[in-house]
């Protein structure tokens, strides 16, 4: 009896030294010795394995070590903190316990996506192509554009959510606004569009949009060019011409030289910068305006006549 005690005493005595031994060298692995991964900028793919994670992002490993960096981290992520999938940046140097700690909390690698005001559906369907392996159209009254900042495991839909999230709190923004007595939120985009296209600077849109509003309000066409263009290519592609006189006898119900009042819907993003310049809500008395090439900006006039005249002095100096 005695023996069989001394020999379970020893046995238990050997196990403990693996136990005290695999401990200290595993306490080395996981704070002291320094990893190379493979890669700075890493991706975990949803519920990937905890022995795909190790196999494609740590180089300097041994059988051994990986087989307690294996089993530690499915422990972890199953009883602990899981594991999280999406893009990660680790810092040049680190260690396992920096690796696992990255990889179990959410991603910390920021997607910029800056979608430009003015830009057509195809634009925007470049970039996120880029961005999402799958995606869908989003309408230009769905959005406004702006820079969106989010974590590279939020997929298009998340995304889309964050994008309806700012245009409907800026419609809320500004539901008691006067303009809002005049035209609806919807509308107010379609004229967005418009500037857009049209306006050179802020201080340009601002003058525009009097315009539109007070061409409106007489019942006039609104003649802006960029409607007409739009009607030629859907924004498709660049008309790469001058408008002719045959362009804007179109009958088509974008164009503004054939209909009266604003076109059905949006000709492009309307920036979120553009909605606030909007309902600054500028006034003038302008009624016509004309592109001068020469110096680089819009003449805009009150009355028909006014507005020949220096339209004629333009043409002239060309």
């Amino acid at each position: 009896m005695v023996l069989e005690e001394l020999i379970l005493l020893y046995y238990l005595r050997i196990i403990s030294l693996i136990f005290i031994l695999v401990f200290l060298y595993s306490s080395y692995l996981f704070f002291l010795k320094d990893i190379k991964s493979i890669n700075l900028n890493i991706t975990i793919e949803k519920n990937q394995s905890s022995k795909s994670i190790v196999d494609s992002n740590i180089a300097n490993l041994n059988t051994f070590e990986k087989f307690i960096t294996k089993s530690y981290l499915s422990i972890h992520s199953k009883y602990f903190k899981k594991i999280h999938y999406g893009k990660f940046i680790l810092p040049e140097e680190v260690n396992l316990k920096v690796f696992i700690s990255t990889i179990t909390k959410p991603s910390n690698f920021i997607l910029k996506i800056t979608i430009v005001e003015g830009w057509s559906k195809y634009q925007l369907n470049e970039l996120l192509k880029y961005n999402f392996k799958n995606f869908k159209n989003i309408e230009y009254l769905d959005i406004l554009a702006d820079t969106y900042f989010l974590h590279s495991y939020e997929d298009f839909d998340k995304f889309y959510l964050k994008l309806k999230k700012i245009r409907d709190n800026t419609k809320q923004k500004y539901k008691n606004h006067e303009l809002l007595k005049i035209f609806t939120f919807d509308k107010l985009l379609i004229i967005g569009s418009l500037l857009e296209k049209e306006g050179i600077d802020d201080f340009d849109k601002k003058v525009i949009f009097s315009v539109i509003q007070n061409r409106l309000q007489k019942k006039m066409k609104l003649q802006i060019d960029a409607t007409t263009i739009f009607a030629i290519t859907d924004g498709k592609y660049d008309l790469e011409r001058e408008l002719n006189l045959k362009d804007l006898k179109i009958q088509h119900p974008y164009n503004t030289y054939y209909i009266k009042g604003l076109p059905p819907g949006p000709i492009s993003y309307v920036g979120k910068k553009t909605i606030e310049l909007i309902f600054e809500n500028y006034k003038s008395k302008y009624l016509y305006y004309f592109y001068n090439n020469v110096v680089k900006k819009h003449i805009y006039s009150e009355t028909y006549i006014d507005h020949k005249r220096k339209l004629s002095e333009y043409r002239n100096k060309k």
